[in-house]
């Protein structure tokens, strides 16, 4: 550039990025064939790897709950608010659920003789009611225990 006029080495630098960013593919954004042609190479994937990836609430949520144990526990708070509606005073009164697992509901006893009354005379009625109520696929079994 010593007489006022621009040497050819930028101009064949030009010439070198114009090729090379016509035999690249178009973008559906303008603004990535923009920064392809000045950048002289493709870096869009390598953008789009660092992006954060954003997901939405709802693809969030329920994994969530599911960690946190939420469906059980309130399934568990629904099956004690109608035990305490469905089943006899009576029994009510001395025994209470307290789990939930694998289809079985565990139920404490608060005395062995209501224990041995509830396993020898109420079992079957006790667990058809909460059968009734939630289905034989979340409660296949009642046990009960002294504690």
């Amino acid at each position: 550039m010593s007489n006022g006029r621009p040497t050819s080495a930028p101009r064949n630098q030009a010439r070198k990025l114009a090729d090379r960013v016509a035999g690249q593919k178009k973008f559906k954004n303008p603004r990535q064939d923009v920064l392809a042609q000045w950048r002289g190479i493709d870096l869009s994937a390598l953008e789009k790897a660092q992006a954060p990836s954003a997901k939405t609430i709802g693809g969030v949520m329920p994994q969530v709950l599911s960690k946190l144990g939420l469906d059980r526990r309130r399934t568990e708070a629904e099956i004690l608010r109608v035990w305490s509606h469905l089943i006899d005073p009576n029994i009510v009164a001395h025994a209470q659920p307290t789990g939930l697992r694998n289809g079985t509901l565990f139920v404490t006893v608060d005395h062995s003789v209501w224990l041995s009354e509830i396993v020898r005379y109420r079992r079957k009625e006790v667990l058809e009611r909460l059968q009734h109520s939630f289905g034989r696929d979340l409660i296949a079994r009642i046990s009960f225990r002294v504690g």
